[in-house]
């Protein structure tokens, strides 16, 4: 729906990493993140905020439950810190260099 039905260029690369419904079904937590990461956090929350409406319209019409809760939208930080942490990971490697293997340490 993100893809194809929303106009709204506030809304474009953004990706959905998890959707949590509490036991109730009052409400569904939908955590969201975009390819150019949090500088466009607040923008694309408001831009969720505001189709949030035609979105539970749209789900409701398409999943078969007799009431369906309400959207609330939060950032996900994890893609961005996963990144962060490769980064730093292939820091380290370039400084200590190639990893050496274990029989490349025995003497002959």
């Amino acid at each position: 729906m993100l893809l194809k039905d929303i106009s709204d260029p506030r809304l474009q690369q953004v990706f959905v990493t998890d959707v949590r419904v509490d036991r109730e079904l009052a409400f569904a937590d939908v955590y969201v993140s975009a390819v150019e990461g949090a500088t466009r956090s607040q923008e694309v929350l408001q831009g969720l905020d505001s189709a949030s409406g035609f979105l539970r319209r749209e789900l409701s019409a398409r999943v078969g439950l007799r009431s369906f809760p309400r959207l609330r939208f939060h950032w996900d930080p994890t893609p961005e810190n996963a990144d962060h942490i490769e980064k730093l990971l292939d820091q380290i490697r370039g400084e200590q260099g190639a990893p050496r293997r274990h029989e490349d340490t025995k003497e002959s």
